[in-house]
C-alpha cells in the first residue's frame, strides 16, 4: 500500500499563528485568481499533484522523511510567485504589505549577471513553524533604471512610473492599522487580502502609447513589462514538485509547451538547491493609449507557468562549488535563442556535476550542505544505558543521531534570469558582469535583508543542541531511576 499523507487543518486565526492564517488566505486567493486568469496554471497544478502522488507512493523512504520533517503537510500548499516593481516607493510599500503576512525579505539577487536589468529579494516566512504552516514566497524584483543607457528614455520611464499608484487607498489604511496595533482582526484580514489582490491583478490596458512601449521593449522586454502597466501583475505562480523531470516530460501531454532546459543543477540522487522549468508566456491583447481619445490594439507577453523542485540548502563551501561548476558549463556550452545545444548543455551539466558528491553522507562529511539532526530510538535507548560522551560525529556514525537535509527555501539568480529570459521570448543563455547594488536596494526597501545562510546555519545548530539535550535528558532519567532503585 502506498504512503497516504494526512492533511492537517489550516492554522487557527488567533495568537502567534495569525500571520500564518493571513498568509494562507492570501496565497489561496492568489492561486484562485491566477487560475482564473491563466487556465493552464490549473492544468499545471493537476499535473504536479499527479506526479507528487506517484513519487510518494513509490518512494516510501522519502515519504516517511517528509512526514517526519513536516514537509508532507506543506507540499500541496507550496508555491511561490513573482512580481516586478518599478520604483523605490513601490518596493518600500510592498515590504509593508508582506509584513502583514509574516513574510520578511531574505537574500539579495543581482540578475544583471544574466543580462536582466533588475535586482531582487524574496519575501518569505523564516521560522520553521511558519514555513510548515504555509511557505508562500514572492520573488520581488526592482527595475534598475540606471541600467537604461538612453537618458531620455530613462527619464520617460521614470515619468510614467511616478504617475502610478499600485496599492489601493484602503490597503494602505489597513497597513497603518497593522503597524499601529500589531495585528488585524479576521474581518480586517479578509478585507486586506481582497484589497491587496488588486495590486497583483492583470490589467489589459497599457498606461503608455504603443510608440513608448516599443522603445522600452527594444531596450529590454522586461523593462516594457514593468513600466507600461497600471501595476506589477503577478507574472507566475510556481507549485513544488518532487520530480521536475517527470513534470517536464508530462507537460506536452497536457498541451503545455515547456522551456527547453531545466534551470539549476542536473538530476541527482540527492537533490540540491533548486531546479526550475516553465511554459511559455501567454501573448495577450493590450489596449495602448493613443495621442487622441482612442486606443490602439496590440499584444504583450508576460504571464507564464513555472514549476520547481527543491533540494538541500548548501553551505558557502557547497555553493562555491555549485557556482563554479555551473559557470564552467555556461561558458563552454551556451543554449541558443531557439534552444540549440540544449541537449549538449544538459549532457555537459550532468558530466561536470559528477564532481559534486551525490550522497547525503558525503555532503555532510565534506561540509557542503546543511542538515537537521534528531535523536534516533537507538540513540535514546543507548542514553538510558550509558552516559553520552562521544564526539558529535561519532554519535552520527553510531546511529544515535539521524541527519536529514534542510530544504532550500530561496532562489538562484542565474536560474531566475533564465526563466525570465525564456518567458520574455528566448531560451538563449546570457552571461554578463554583475553590477550589484545591495546598498541602494536596501535603502529603497527601508530595511536590511536577512542573510539566508544565517537562517540555515542557525537551524542546523539549533537541531544539534536540541538533539544533544534529548540524549542527555534520556541519560538523566536513567540516572534518576537508578538512584530511586538504589
Amino acid at each position: 500500500m502506498g504512503f497516504v499523507p494526512q492533511m492537517r487543518p489550516p492554522p487557527a486565526f488567533s495568537g502567534s499563528s495569525r500571520a500564518d492564517a493571513i498568509r494562507s488566505l492570501f496565497s489561496a486567493a492568489m492561486s484562485n485568481m491566477y487560475r482564473a486568469e491563466v487556465p493552464q496554471y490549473g492544468d499545471l497544478l493537476d499535473l504536479v499533484a499527479e506526479v507528487n502522488g506517484s513519487v510518494l507512493a513509490n518512494d516510501l523512504e522519502l515519504a516517511r522523511a517528509m512526514w517526519r520533517n513536516g514537509e508532507i503537510d506543506r507540499l500541496g500548499l507550496e508555491r511561490h510567485g513573482a512580481i516586478r516593481l518599478g520604483t523605490a516607493d513601490e518596493l518600500f510599500n510592498i515590504r509593508r504589505v508582506f509584513a502583514v503576512f509574516g513574510m520578511q525579505p531574505v537574500g539579495y539577487y543581482d540578475l544583471s549577471v544574466a543580462g536582466v536589468p533588475v535586482h531582487a529579494t524574496a519575501f518569505r516566512p523564516v521560522e520553521d513553524s511558519a514555513l510548515q504552516a504555509n511557505p508562500f514566497r514572492i520573488f520581488t524584483s526592482l527595475l534598475r533604471l540606471d541600467l537604461i543607457e538612453d537618458k531620455a528614455l530613462r527619464n520617460e520611464a521614470l515619468r510614467v512610473l511616478s504617475g502610478r499608484q499600485i496599492f489601493t487607498r484602503r490597503a494602505l489604511e489597513l497597513i497603518s492599522v497593522f503597524e499601529a496595533e500589531g495585528s488585524l482582526d479576521e474581518d480586517e484580514a479578509q478585507e486586506f487580502v481582497r484589497e491587496v489582490l488588486e495590486t497583483f491583478r492583470w490589467h489589459s490596458g497599457a498606461t503608455v502609447t504603443m510608440a513608448t512601449y516599443s522603445r522600452l521593449h527594444d531596450v529590454h522586454r522586461l523593462i516594457a513589462d514593468v513600466v507600461c502597466f497600471r501595476g506589477p501583475h503577478i507574472n507566475h505562480l510556481t507549485p513544488r514538485t518532487l520530480d521536475i523531470d517527470a513534470v517536464q516530460a508530462g507537460m506536452p501531454r497536457w498541451g503545455i509547451s515547456p522551456k527547453v532546459v531545466i534551470e539549476g543543477p542536473p538530476r541527482r540522487r540527492c537533490p540540491i538547491l533548486l531546479r526550475q522549468t516553465s511554459f511559455k508566456a501567454l501573448e495577450e491583447p493590450i489596449a495602448f493609449r493613443a495621442e487622441i481619445d482612442a486606443s490602439i490594439e496590440g499584444s504583450h507577453t508576460a504571464r507564464f507557468g513555472e514549476i520547481e523542485q527543491r533540494g538541500a540548502a548548501l553551505t558557502p563551501k557547497g555553493r562555491e562549488l555549485y557556482d563554479r561548476l555551473l559557470a564552467s558549463v555556461r561558458r563552454e556550452t551556451q543554449v541558443g535563442a531557439r534552444g540549440s545545444l540544449a541537449d549538449e548543455y544538459s549532457t555537459e551539466l550532468a558530466e561536470r556535476f559528477k564532481d559534486f558528491p551525490d550522497s547525503w553522507a558525503e555532503l555532510r562529511d565534506q561540509g557542503l550542505a546543511y542538515f537537521r539532526y534528531s535523536p534516533t530510538p537507538k540513540g535514546l535507548s543507548a542514553a538510558t544505558r550509558e552516559k553520552i560522551v562521544s564526539p558529535f560525529d561519532q554519535l552520527v556514525r553510531q546511529g544515535h543521531l539521524r541527519f536529514e537535509p534542510i530544504i532550500y527555501e530561496d532562489f538562484l539568480p542565474v536560474s531566475a534570469a533564465g526563466i525570465f529570459q525564456s518567458n520574455l521570448g528566448t531560451d538563449e543563455q546570457q552571461n554578463y558582469a554583475g553590477r550589484s547594488n545591495r546598498q541602494a536596494f536596501e535603502k529603497a526597501l527601508g530595511a536590511k535583508i536577512t542573510n539566508e545562510d544565517d537562517l540555515y546555519a542557525n537551524a542546523q545548530q539549533d537541531s544539534i543542541e536540541y538533539s544533544l539535550a534529548q540524549l542527555n535528558e534520556a541519560a538523566g532519567r536513567k540516572m534518576r531511576d537508578d538512584s530511586l532503585v538504589g
